[in-house]
């Protein structure tokens, strides 16, 4: 078994569609303490979405600023926020803009539009026919998915982007999570067309892997619980591969930083700011707990004959080398630049296990979206010991 790029976007974009579909109940530091810090100049702000992983940490943030905030979406889930938020329903799956386009009508404007969840340039196109000249600037989030390939470290902004075959514009939410496989090329396309309808008031950001709490894919959140577990615990390689990540709380805040600064171009939204391989993740949650968890390492060629998927099975790890090399390894520079900012591994941790704690307890209870099955890891670690201990 080898891992290819096809594999990686695959298992990402699956995760994606989950995090599209909604998310919990998180808190972000300044709902959580009051705190209030005003910024330079108040800001009428529109958030498409708001209500998933991402959008409820702008949402709080933006508001202990003192920045006004609109958010549209379907209403799906009410949520309490720590001051007073205007919201506006529609349903962009069906092009469903009603109550913005009434908002427009009265002469409404906007500062800026942040559009957390488009995955699709018909969403772009729609929402540009509504909005295009009422608002003052336009971000996305993209993602590093976004990128023809991930062969050479140390790539940037300026990387080339995927393509798609055919016409973008008649993809739908339906078609894509019917074959994910699609998801680089419309993600590429989408920003094609955020530029298209906002040009230089347009800002892209491009997050790879984002964490914390809130995050209904367990992409992270399969680490910290497992090493809680305590045991002997299957780790992928030899703890040297690399790897980034982005605290949904970071990612979410400095978007409002950066409408606060009128920043435009595209962004590489990962952290941290400093190197970090596999295993200087594991031994940092590991530290946060007291279940004495023991690390078995285990060779990336042995994970692959056992078909031990990396992302999926081993999640945030990808093996360091081949046309995967640069996958962990992309510069996140300019976005550092422009003010980007990364909370502790530690607090990333705690933050996720208190959420998850205070879940349902069918959540709870059920099995991790992601991350090996118990009973396969018992099996891959005896495999491994058991290959281990014959004669060389």
């Amino acid at each position: 078994m080898s891992i290819e790029r096809r594999d990686v976007l695959k298992l990402g974009a699956l995760a994606a569609a989950v995090t599209l579909a909604g998310a919990g109940r998180a808190q972000s530091p300044a709902a959580a303490t009051g705190e209030t810090r005003n910024a330079n100049r108040k800001l009428s702000i529109l958030i498409l979405g708001g209500t998933g992983l991402t959008g409820p940490h702008q949402v709080a943030y933006a508001l202990s600023r003192g920045h006004e905030v609109t958010i549209f979406n379907r209403g799906r889930k009410q949520r309490e926020w720590p001051g007073t938020v205007e919201q506006l329903l529609g349903d962009r799956d069906v092009n469903d803009y009603k109550s913005l386009a009434a908002e427009v009508a009265k002469g409404r404007r906007w500062d800026i539009c942040i559009d957390n969840p488009s995955s699709v340039p018909h969403w772009i196109r729609d929402a540009a026919t509504v909005l295009k000249g009422h608002i003052g600037g336009y971000m996305m989030i993209s993602s590093l998915s976004a990128y023809a390939d991930n062969a050479t470290p140390g790539d940037d902004e300026t990387a080339a982007l995927a393509t798609f075959e055919g016409d973008p514009l008649a993809e739908t939410m339906t078609s894509l999570r019917a074959d994910m496989g699609k998801y680089a090329g419309l993600k590429a396309a989408t920003e094609a067309e955020t530029l298209k309808h906002f040009g230089t008031t347009a800002t892209l950001v491009r997050p790879g892997l984002i964490v914390g709490p809130g995050d209904e894919t367990d992409r992270f959140t399969y680490w910290p619980m497992r090493l809680a577990k305590g045991g002997e615990v299957l780790a992928p390689g030899d703890g040297r591969d690399p790897m980034k990540f982005i605290d949904a709380r970071d990612l979410g805040e400095w978007m409002i930083r950066l409408a606060e600064a009128g920043a435009t171009g595209a962004f590489n939204a990962i952290g941290p700011a400093h190197p970090l391989d596999m295993a200087g993740l594991l031994y940092g949650i590991r530290a946060s707990t007291t279940a004495g968890a023991q690390l078995t390492w285990v060779p990336t060629e042995f994970l692959m004959a056992q078909e031990v998927s990396p992302w999926g099975d081993m999640p945030v790890w990808v093996p360091g080398q081949g046309e995967m090399a640069g996958f962990h390894m992309r510069s996140n520079a300019k976005a550092i630049a422009a003010g980007l900012t990364f909370r502790s591994l530690a607090d990333t941790v705690e933050a996720t296990q208190v959420w998850f704690a205070a879940q349902p307890e069918e959540r709870r209870n059920a099995p991790l979206r992601a991350g090996i099955k118990p009973e396969r890891e018992v099996e891959v670690l005896a495999a491994w010991k058991a290959q281990a201990a014959k004669p060389a």
